[in-house]
């Protein structure tokens, strides 16, 4: 089975995703998204990006390789009304049912990062996307201090060695590489801009309540916390992620959780 395809069914990423609500949408409305945009929001999970999107008037599909979370999206956009929307699943790295040109917008935030073969999901990407249109991706930064990035840093101590080969999803946050993996599908280096931006996970619990929701849901944390465990070692990731998510909280209200995590924002000129 696809490795990665197995880990984010693992879980229940929408448990996640319900944190990201608020940071999505306002993420979408920097977009420009104007009536009948044609948008495609690749590893888009439920939703978080891909329903504001719609909600702005854009014809949005999106694209994950978990059917979990297709499913989750197309039950999503049917509660919502949205005609304009629906989910269907595929591979960033591989987009074969999909024309050439068919896009005025491609959107990934935290998705395409984590899918193999880095190259081919550049190549992709602007391959869907029509001259003159966008491609905006938001990926964690390595070693970035905030939460995500010390997350998947922590689980990856504590996890079996990737398998040869593997290119790590975090390699999408360093600006370097991004040039050179869109210069690989043709797009000059003054095309692509960055910026640093600011998500916000917010819960309505404490930061350990939250890691709960991460152990019991997310696909690297599971995988780390399984591999944890085989080794003995399962209290000491959950005393460090547990005081992660504590020292990063900053909720004014006591027992509620806001926590900000950093990332790369790619702005790519097709």
């Amino acid at each position: 089975m696809n490795a990665n395809k197995a880990l984010w069914e693992k879980g229940d990423f929408t448990r996640i995703a319900q944190s990201m609500r608020e940071s999505g949408e306002a993420l979408v409305k920097q977009f420009e998204i104007t009536n009948g945009l044609k948008v495609l929001d690749l590893g888009c999970g439920d939703g978080t990006t891909a329903l504001p999107a719609a909600k702005l008037g854009a014809d949005v599909l999106g694209v994950d390789i978990a059917s979990n979370l297709v499913e989750a999206g197309n039950a999503r956009a049917q509660s919502l009304g949205l005609t304009n929307c629906r989910f269907q699943e595929g591979d960033a790295s591989d987009l074969h049912d999909l024309d050439d040109d068919s896009f005025d917008l491609v959107v990934s935030i935290f998705g395409a990062m984590f899918a193999p073969s880095p190259f081919d999901v550049a190549k992709e990407m602007v391959r869907v996307t029509r001259p003159g249109g966008r491609i905006i991706m938001g990926n964690w930064i390595p070693n970035d201090p905030t939460l995500v990035a010390q997350i998947l840093k922590i689980s990856s101590a504590y996890s079996p060695p990737p398998p040869e080969g593997f290119v790590s999803p975090m390699t999408w946050g360093v600006e370097a590489n991004v040039i050179e993996r869109f210069a690989g599908a043709g797009v000059p280096d003054e095309k692509v801009s960055f910026e640093r931006d600011t998500f916000t996970l917010e819960f309505p619990g404490t930061p350990s309540d939250l890691l709960a929701v991460f152990r019991t849901y997310y696909g690297p944390t599971m995988n780390a916390f399984e591999a944890a465990t085989a080794d003995g070692r399962e209290a000491d990731l959950q005393a460090e992620l547990d005081a992660l998510f504590n020292s990063q909280n900053a909720s004014p209200n006591e027992g509620t959780t806001a926590i900000p995590a950093t990332f790369l924002r790619v702005t790519v000129a097709v």
